[in-house]
């Protein structure tokens, strides 16, 4: 059969990979054309677009950007209707997404969507654009079906992909390329240049008052090593690039950005704090239209704070100071950790990308 596969981002192209590895499994003369990136390449994948080329955050960034993703949904439209997939896959990313499950429904094409756009936060009125645009939606967090239940529309809780892909990442078992006797704290400031502009200044001001820690940055794949030294200057830092599970194997804390790495940092049982600072007036509206009590993956899913999130004015330098102390103390290390063992509990166990999979092929059949 013949897929397309849209991910607009770094976790949508793991995911997807991992998926599309699952898929050829099961069919044997699966061709794929993708909006992706390099691992979904690496799984055979005719890649139309990368994701770096279509990451924009925030409400500004999107509006000074407007003319360029319009130009990308129309060349979308015309790819897919050139390509005549059996099924579109859309894989989160919802801005873009959404707009082209109605076009793929009108145009008479199978619409499945992997890994809900998260519009129980917000918007929560597209989930009636999803019942009538798209054919099957694989959840892949416990609270997302009865969330769909409510609004009279049957979804397939999955588990969580990202258990398989910590499982089988390649470079799991490798050692950290850092040359340290000292224990270390992550700082993982994100994957975009303007939040990574934002938070890892912020984070580096940690350094002076833990001395006998090394410090190290997870950078992204997508950024240039002469990006991140911008930052760095004078502090007792170090960097490493494709090596973040190897690098959360081996911290003792970390500093999230918020996003997907909250939840890779608790599945490595690594304690955190989340960090998080936007723009003030993109913060202004989604102040304004989200409708959850968390920024984070691991607080939502426990449905508790179990980890701090120092969001806005609330992220500054004193406070991730106080906030770090008590990771490293012992008590509070413990209780992060053991609520950490029943988040994995919720995820719904191993297997994501077969049991998707093997859903596809049954619903395409």
């Amino acid at each position: 059969m013949k897929y397309y596969i849209i991910a607009g981002e770094a976790s949508g192209d793991l995911h997807a990979s991992n998926l599309m590895k699952e898929l050829k499994a099961l069919d044997a003369h699966a061709t794929f054309r993708c909006w992706g990136g390099d691992l979904m390449k690496a799984q055979g994948a005719d890649i139309v677009k990368h994701y770096q080329d279509l990451a924009f955050m925030g409400f500004t960034e999107v509006l000074m950007n407007l003319r360029t993703i319009l130009k990308n949904i129309n060349f979308c439209k015309k790819d897919i209707m050139h390509y005549k997939p059996d099924v579109v896959i859309l894989v989160d990313y919802p801005g873009f997404n959404l707009r082209i499950a109605k076009f793929s429904k009108e145009a008479g094409f199978k619409v499945f969507y992997y890994i809900s756009p998260q519009i129980w936060a917000w918007k929560q009125s597209r989930v009636y654009k999803i019942k009538r645009t798209v054919d099957k939606m694989f959840v892949i967090l416990p609270f997302e079906k009865e969330f769909y239940q409510r609004f009279d529309y049957k979804v397939d809780f999955v588990g969580h992909p990202l258990l398989d892909a910590i499982a089988n990442a390649p470079e799991y078992l490798k050692p950290l390329d850092i040359n340290t006797n000292k224990p270390i704290i992550a700082l993982l400031p994100g994957s975009r240049k303007q939040e990574i502009s934002v938070m890892l200044p912020l984070m580096l001001t940690m350094q002076k008052y833990y001395p006998d820690y090394q410090f190290v940055i997870a950078g992204a794949p997508s950024q240039k090593p002469e990006f991140y030294q911008t930052f760095i200057g004078g502090y007792n830092v170090k960097i490493v690039f494709n090596q973040t599970y190897q690098l959360l194997k081996k911290a003792e804390a970390a500093l999230v950005t918020s996003g997907t790495a909250t939840l890779e940092t608790a599945l490595f049982g690594v304690p955190e704090v989340v960090c998080y600072k936007a723009g003030a007036i993109s913060y202004a509206i989604a102040k304004q239209l989200v409708k959850v009590k968390y920024i984070s993956l691991v607080n939502l899913i426990m449905d508790k704070e179990i980890v701090k999130e120092l969001i806005q004015g609330e992220l500054n330098e004193n406070n991730l100071k106080t906030e770090l102390d008590k990771l490293l103390n012992p008590s509070t290390r413990n209780k992060i950790i053991q609520n950490y063992t029943e988040l994995k509990y919720k995820l719904g166990g191993m297997g994501a990308s077969e049991k998707t999979a093997t859903l596809m092929i049954d619903y395409l059949k």
